[in-house]
């Protein structure tokens, strides 16, 4: 095979949930232009259906707008039940949907209700789980194989320098977003363990700080944290990362975390 052949997606469905927005935008946009037909979800099907909109205009890919609340396993079952029956398999799935709510307020672990605990956990763990089972049961697993590719963070490997925060309206990272990256993180290398047998593999990508707006004085502080200098770039820093784990160029990588981070997490 050629280095493009490797690369390429074509005849491949992808589903990557909280495709609508920003980098999970990005990664679902990636896919189709590498060759696949996409289905995004998002918390309101009428955000998930513009985006779905864009990315088939631009590609000239079938895209599949769903509705889902990743934690909610009837939902997670009943849209990966209108993948299947509209497109008949899924090749791979992007577990990219997540959110944390922070104040400056409520971000120290101390005055962290155990309700904003609970919602960034099912949020960002329990929805990879969730989805996961889903796919793997009635889709992966039949077919006998398929690329999972779940998004941890850096903040599932190291902990936070919030003095990045300083002079910011932010809340800035919480303990319980934290322990539910770093729970991807380990699920995802006993994932594959697991599911090798099958032909299924399973990777993280661990991104950093992307820039999406911020206010100044964080994206300064933050940067001087950032061997490179910067924060990684919307449209562009995670698209090459999800292409080669979804495609046969990394066809003998499993269990493996790729970093996106500009070497922040190597110092």
């Amino acid at each position: 095979m050629t280095v493009w052949e490797l690369f390429t997606l074509d005849g491949k469905i992808a589903f990557v949930t909280g495709g609508a927005r920003n980098l999970g935008y990005d990664m679902a946009l990636a896919l189709a232009e590498a060759g696949a037909d996409v289905v995004i979800s998002a918390r309101s099907r009428e955000k998930a259906e513009a985006s779905a909109r864009k990315i088939a205009d631009a590609t000239g890919r079938k895209v599949l707008a769903v509705e889902l609340q990743v934690a909610d396993e009837a939902q997670v079952g009943a849209a990966v039940d209108e993948i299947l029956a509209r497109f008949g398999r899924i090749d791979i799935l992007v577990n990219n949907a997540g959110n944390v709510t922070s104040t400056p307020e409520s971000a120290p672990f101390e005055r962290r209700s155990l309700a904003d605990w609970q919602n960034t956990i099912d949020a960002n763990l329990t929805g990879v789980f969730l989805c996961s089972k889903h796919v793997v049961a009635k889709a992966m697993k039949p077919q006998r194989s398929g690329a999972i590719i779940n998004i941890g963070s850096t903040t599932g490997l190291i902990g936070k320098d919030r003095r990045v925060y300083k002079g910011t309206p932010m809340g800035g990272a919480t303990l319980d977003y934290h322990a539910a990256k770093g729970g991807v993180i380990s699920m995802t290398r006993d994932m594959a363990v697991y599911l090798a047998p099958d032909n299924i593999r399973v990777n993280c990508i661990s991104p950093g700080g992307f820039w999406r707006s911020q206010p100044e004085a964080f994206v300064k502080a933050y940067s001087e944290t950032i061997p490179m200098g910067r924060m990684g770039q919307d449209g562009k820093e995670m698209k090459g990362a999800v292409v080669f784990l979804a495609s046969e160029a990394s066809s003998y990588c499993t269990g493996h975390n790729l970093v996106v981070d500009g070497g922040l997490s190597i110092w």
